[in-house]
C-alpha cells in the first residue's frame, strides 16, 4: 500500500505528458512485476489508424521518445498490427487480454479520453493477471486519465489536438539545448555546406496557401475540417520525438530533432508533397509553404523571425514550396534581419 500511495504522488505531481506517461510505466513495472510496458500513441492518416511507442521500458528503465534517437523504437506501424487492440476499441472495452506467440500475457488498455482513444498501454507479464492485479491497475488509470485529461486540456489545441502555442516555449528550450554552441555559423554558405552531414535540430513554419479562400468559398466547417487534415498529415509526416504545434489560424511550427539538413529538406519537402497530393473532401487540393532554419543558440524570437521570413519568401515567390533560411540569405535572395511582425497571407 505504501508504495501504491508513493507512486500516485508521484504521478499526480507531474504537468507534462511525458514525465506522466514514465511515471505511470514505472508504477506498473515496480507493482505489477511486468517484463514489459509501452505506451502507444494512436493517430488517424487518411482512413487508416496507426500506432507508434511514446515511452517504454529499455533495461528496467523507462525510456521516451524525448530521449531516443530515430530508431525502431519511434517509427509508426498500422493499427491492424495488433488485432486485439483492435478488437479492444471496436468493442469499446476498457481492457483485454492475450497470450503472445512467446507464451506471454499481453494486456491491452486504451485510454479513453472524451470518448476518444489516442493512446493505450500494452503490459506484458511472464504470469496471467490476477483479478486484485488488474484492480490496482483500475486505480492508477483512472488516475492518469484524469490528469492526461487535465493535461490535454491545457496543452492542446482543441480543434486539432496538436500542441499549442503555450508549449512552444518549454519545448523549444529542451530542443535548444541539445544544440551545439556553434551550429549559428551557417550563415555563410561555404561553411553550410561543409557542414551538411551534422546533425542538427531544426524550425520549420508552416502555412496554408490560400486558406481565407477556402473559408470563404466552402465555409468555416469545411475550413476547419481542412486544418484536422493537415494536422493529421503532419502527425503522419513526422517522428514521434519531433514535435508540432498549431499556432493559430492555418500557421503550424514544427520542431525537428537531430537530423542533417539534406535530410530535414527531404522531410519537408515529402510533408510538402503529401498535403498537395491529398484530396480534402469538397475543398480539392490545397497546397502548404513552409519556411525552415537550424535551430542555434539565438532566441525563439529570432529563430522564428528567420523561419518566418523564408516562409513569407515562399508565399511571395509562388507559394506551394520549402524555403531555407540560410540558404536564401547566402543567395542574396534575402537579407538576414529579425521580424517580430504577424503577417497575414491571403
Amino acid at each position: 500500500m505504501e508504495n501504491l500511495l508513493k507512486h500516485l504522488v508521484e504521478i499526480t505531481g507531474h504537468r507534462d505528458h511525458n514525465l506522466l506517461d514514465i511515471s505511470v510505466i514505472s508504477a506498473l513495472n515496480e507493482l505489477l512485476g511486468a517484463s514489459q510496458a509501452r505506451v502507444l500513441e494512436i493517430s488517424r492518416v487518411r482512413e487508416e489508424l496507426f500506432v507508434r511507442p511514446r515511452v517504454w521500458l529499455k533495461d528496467g528503465k523507462a525510456a521516451s521518445t524525448d530521449e531516443a534517437s530515430s530508431d525502431g523504437e519511434t517509427g509508426g506501424e498500422p493499427l491492424s498490427n495488433y488485432p486485439a487492440l483492435v478488437s479492444c476499441i471496436e468493442q469499446r472495452s476498457n481492457n483485454i487480454e492475450e497470450t503472445d506467440a512467446n507464451g506471454a500475457y499481453v494486456l491491452w488498455i486504451p485510454v479513453w479520453i472524451n470518448d476518444k482513444v489516442t493512446s493505450c498501454l500494452q503490459i506484458t507479464s511472464s504470469v496471467p493477471f490476477t483479478p486484485h492485479t488488474l484492480d490496482m491497475m483500475d486505480g492508477i488509470l483512472s488516475v492518469y486519465r484524469n490528469f492526461q485529461n487535465l493535461l490535454d486540456y491545457s496543452e492542446r489545441d482543441s480543434l486539432t489536438g496538436l500542441l499549442n502555442r503555450k508549449t512552444f516555449d518549454e519545448k523549444f528550450s529542451k530542443m535548444a539545448a541539445t544544440s551545439a554552441p556553434a551550429d549559428n555559423a551557417g550563415q555563410d554558405g561555404d561553411e553550410r555546406r561543409s557542414g551538411e552531414e551534422v546533425c542538427e535540430q531544426w524550425l520549420a513554419v508552416v502555412d496554408i496557401d490560400h486558406f481565407k479562400r477556402v473559408n470563404d468559398t466552402f465555409g468555416h466547417l469545411y475550413g476547419d475540417e481542412v486544418l484536422i487534415l493537415v494536422a493529421n498529415l503532419l502527425r503522419a509526416s513526422f517522428r514521434a520525438h519531433d514535435r508540432i504545434f498549431r499556432f493559430g489560424g492555418e500557421e503550424f511550427v514544427i520542431l525537428l530533432r537531430s537530423t542533417t539538413l539534406d535530410d530535414a529538406r527531404k522531410i519537408f519537402e515529402r510533408f510538402r508533397t503529401s498535403v498537395e497530393e491529398y484530396n480534402f473532401p469538397q475543398v480539392g487540393q490545397v497546397t502548404v509553404s513552409l519556411g525552415f532554419v537550424s535551430i542555434s543558440a539565438e532566441t525563439p524570437v529570432v529563430i522564428l523571425g528567420h523561419a518566418d521570413q523564408a516562409l513569407y519568401y515562399a508565399k511571395t515567390h509562388g507559394r506551394n514550396q520549402v524555403c531555407y533560411y540560410n540558404e536564401l540569405v547566402s543567395t542574396g535572395q534575402l537579407h538576414s534581419e529579425v521580424s517580430n511582425d504577424i503577417v497575414e497571407f491571403f
